[in-house]
């Protein structure tokens, strides 16, 4: 099993207008590309690739998923993390992602 690979980023949180209000941030295109193009063989369903990030001192597993007009990938931040680390709709965040 090959050691995961981290990316630091940092991004503006976003909520997705529709019902629900799903909070998401992109990953940078230039570390979009390189995931794209090394992660190309991994990818599983709607092309995402499994990986944990954390924020502040919480950590939770979820997947990166490719945002089609952006060309990056983008990541949810649950409810429960956002409430934790008082992340809000427009905040900077700054992420560990490590693709497991």
């Amino acid at each position: 099993m090959a050691a995961p690979v981290t990316y630091r980023i940092r991004a503006k949180v976003w909520r997705y207008p529709g019902k629900g209000g799903w909070h998401f941030a992109n990953v940078s295109p230039k570390q979009s590309t390189e995931i794209r193009v090394r992660f190309a063989d991994e990818r599983r369903g709607f092309g995402s690739i499994p990986v944990t990030v954390r924020i502040g001192r919480t950590t939770w597993e979820t997947s990166l998923f490719p945002a089609k007009q952006s060309r990056t990938y983008l990541f949810a931040i649950k409810a429960a993390v956002r409430k934790l680390e008082r992340i809000d709709d427009g905040d900077t965040i700054s992420a560990v992602i490590e693709i497991r």
